[in-house]
């Protein structure tokens, strides 16, 4: 087993209406073959806690609002896209398995889009993007058209039973934040300043 200890870290799932086609959408991005973690997949943008993330005065340093900052973050450094801690909507936390070499305690976090986005990915560690319907990249991961990490096809496979926001946001108000595994000692909601749960 390794000792590695996970990295905070925080991901977006952008997620819009196409009204033309009656389905939701969400917003994934392929990371660069070249990069260690996930190289080559697509993923939802996101990335890991910095420093900065935590604020300069904020004591204890609590996770739970930092993983808001970051999240927002990422979403601007990695598509391009501007979003507000407010729009963020907590649903998962997944912690990489220990036998891994690079561990992470990810905050998942839904942001819903009513307005049209313009995204630019960096040319850097994110290559390109794309606009799918979940189950449109669950096709494509079961058909490895694309490379989906387990974290993301199971968000797509929770999104995909919703055709419109309000659906998808009432059956969130409803849910309870899922926990990868169950009883993460990494996941401690309250004692990390988020008291949604």
């Amino acid at each position: 087993m390794s000792d590695t200890e996970p990295v905070p870290a925080a991901t977006v799932v952008l997620i819009r209406e196409n009204t033309e086609q009656q389905e939701l959408e969400v917003l994934l991005v392929q990371r660069n073959a070249r990069l260690v973690f996930h190289g080559g997949h697509w993923v939802f943008p996101g990335g890991r806690l910095d420093d900065e993330d935590f604020g300069d005065a904020e004591l204890p340093r609590l996770e739970y609002p930092a993983a808001l900052r970051a999240a927002v973050r990422e979403t601007r450094e990695e598509a391009g896209i501007e979003i507000a801690e407010e729009q963020l909507i907590h649903t998962a936390h997944w912690t990489t398995p220990p036998k891994l070499p690079r561990r992470f305690c990810t905050w998942f976090f839904l942001c819903p889009l009513y307005q049209a986005v313009e995204v630019k990915v960096d040319n850097d560690e994110i290559l390109d993007y794309r606009w799918l319907s979940p189950n449109a990249a669950i096709a494509a991961a079961e058909s490895d058209s694309m490379v989906l990490p387990r974290p993301t096809l199971t968000t797509l496979r929770d999104l995909s039973g919703h055709a419109t926001l309000p659906s998808l946001l009432s059956g969130l108000a409803r849910a309870k934040i899922r926990v990868f595994p169950e009883n993460s000692l990494y996941y401690r909601p309250k004692e990390m300043g988020c008291f949604l749960d």
